[in-house]
């Protein structure tokens, strides 16, 4: 009875086990049934076998054909018997998840990869984007379209087209390589690497990039182009630039509905038509008011055939004048220039292009060649075709240097002096005039005369002063050299600046830093002597 029992057992255990391995392996081929699905033909005018093709049948007129999500129309279809695979021909449309249609002449698609290659005249249309293209595959799984011959993207932003491009559908994202081109009304653009968000609107370059728009050009290698509000960020060698003017610096943004915009890092500001270059590390501007304003090392140069002017300040603007193409430069805080022939110092500074003139603002000072020159104001101005001009007003002072210790100097309310072949060749005084100058004999100084009208006419002959005319009667005195105190030497309010001088165009950036720090390194030495 035992043994009854338990054969009994063990074959009612093996008989309920095959049951349930029959009933895995059933929902096992389900399963791959289900992931295998056939493709269904829902209507044709009529099928017909293929010659020399047993498996495959022709479907002829009005085809129609399910394939999971995916319903295909088109004239004529071959399908094969134990594959999903479908050649469609004539008309082509397929349509996946209502929103995306692809059409073209012919279509092979493989439903057991979810892939379609369409050629001739081919669309892929996606939510108000469409994808023109001779050839495009696309992987239905993925929602990924791809060309490699040439192909066009419209939507209602924008037109690009390039030589090789994948529109990655689920991100809406569109890559396009070699020979990019892209262009709405407001822009066109020319690249050779770039992404494009179909649904944003935003252009990111990857490489060489030039975009135009309606009033400068801009180029980039790396950064991004809103193609619908003109915004951008330029990353790599970026550069913006128009008829006129150009901009360079490591990082630029730009905006140009409002405008704005902003460069950081090494930037040059060019304009061609007046000659000038502005650079620092920090720039801000709007292209519509035409203001610019550049600090941190900003630095000013006008260049001439000749020569070139450098000047810096803790803060350049550059802001239009009232006449078209001309500007106004201002320059504030810590202004230093040079040039060969002229360099000097101020607090603040303005540079008018129309007529060349520049205004030196509080405490300003001059030298030219061996003259030292300073104002409470001085103002000057560049002609073609006439001696240039420097005009002092209130406190005017001149001094010239002639020897260790030995000081030609002016002095007088206002003053007007006129260079020619880039030296000072003869001053007007106007007002409480005093000339204090070293006369010499036969080469050598034999005393320092001191002389005293309202008004002085005074010609320099190579560096020094060569003939003196008074316009009122002079009061003045000639004393011995070997007669002279100090205090005889110098005009009250005298104060030779020659540390604050620019040496270079290297040297003007800030030297009252380099005096302190040099003369605190000298008391430290002195310190540290026994």
């Amino acid at each position: 009875m035992f043994r009854d029992y338990n054969y009994k057992s063990k074959f009612s255990f093996t008989i309920r086990t095959a049951i349930v391995f029959t009933i895995l392996l059933s929902m096992q081929i389900t399963a791959f049934s289900q992931e295998k699905k056939k493709i269904e033909i829902l209507d044709a005018e009529y099928a017909e076998k293929v010659a020399n093709q047993p498996n495959a049948q022709r479907l002829v007129n009005h085809v129609k054909i399910k394939h999971k999500s995916i319903l295909m129309w088109c004239d004529t279809a071959y399908t094969y018997t134990g594959t999903n695979k479908v050649d469609a021909f004539g008309h082509v449309h397929i349509n996946q998840g209502d929103t995306l249609h692809l059409y073209a002449e012919k279509i092979f698609y493989n439903g057991d990869n979810n892939f379609a290659s369409a050629y001739d005249s081919v669309q892929l249309i996606n939510k108000g984007l469409t994808l023109y293209s001779d050839t495009v595959d696309y992987d239905l799984a993925a929602n990924i379209g791809y060309y490699d011959n040439f192909g066009k993207i419209v939507d209602s932003t924008n037109v690009l087209t390039s030589i090789i491009g994948q529109y990655y559908i689920n991100t809406n994202m569109m890559h396009f390589y070699k020979e990019v081109h892209g262009y709405n009304d407001k822009y066109t653009l020319d690249g050779d690497t770039l992404l494009y968000n179909t649904q944003t609107g935003r252009i990111f370059m990857d490489g060489p990039t030039t975009i135009r728009d309606s009033s400068n050009t801009l180029y980039a290698e790396d950064g991004w182009y809103d193609s619908k509000t003109g915004e951008a960020e330029l990353k790599k060698n970026p550069k913006v630039f128009g008829d006129h003017q150009e901009l360079t610096a490591d990082y630029i943004e730009y905006n140009q509905e409002n405008g704005d915009g902003k460069a950081v890092g090494d930037v040059k500001i060019q304009d061609l038509e007046n000659k000038i270059i502005v650079t620092g590390l920090n720039a801000v501007y709007n292209k519509i008011t035409e203001t610019a304003s550049v600090t941190d090392s900003a630095v000013f140069m006008i260049y001439t055939e000749k020569d070139t002017l450098f000047m810096h300040a803790d803060t350049l603007r550059t802001i239009p004048d009232t006449i078209t193409g001309e500007k106004i430069v201002n320059a504030f805080y810590g202004v230093r220039f040079y040039r060969t022939d002229l360099q000097g110092v101020c607090d603040s500074l303005v540079y008018f292009t129309k007529d060349s003139v520049v205004q030196m603002h509080r405490a300003p000072v001059l030298w030219s060649d061996i003259h030292q020159l300073s104002a409470d104001k001085i103002d000057m101005k560049q002609y073609v075709n006439a001696p240039d001009e420097m005009h002092l007003t209130n406190n005017s002072f001149i001094i010239s240097k002639q020897d260790s210790g030995k000081f030609d100097q002016i002095k007088g309310k206002n003053m007007i002096g006129y260079i020619i072949n880039n030296k000072l060749d003869h001053i007007d005084v106007d007002g409480n005039g005093q000339t204090l100058y070293y006369a010499k004999e036969k080469g050598q100084m034999i005393g320092l005369n001191r002389a005293e009208s309202s008004n002085i006419g005074i010609k320099f002959k190579d560096g020094q002063i060569f003939r003196i005319s008074f316009l009122k009667s002079p009061e003045g005195v000639l004393k011995p050299i070997l007669e002279l105190t100090e205090e005889e030497k110098k005009l009250s309010g005298f104060d030779w600046q020659i540390d604050l001088r620019p040496l270079s165009r290297y040297d003007i950036f800030n030297r009252k830093e380099k005096q302190e720090s040099k003369k605190k390194q000298e008391q430290i030495e002195d310190l540290s002597q026994p």
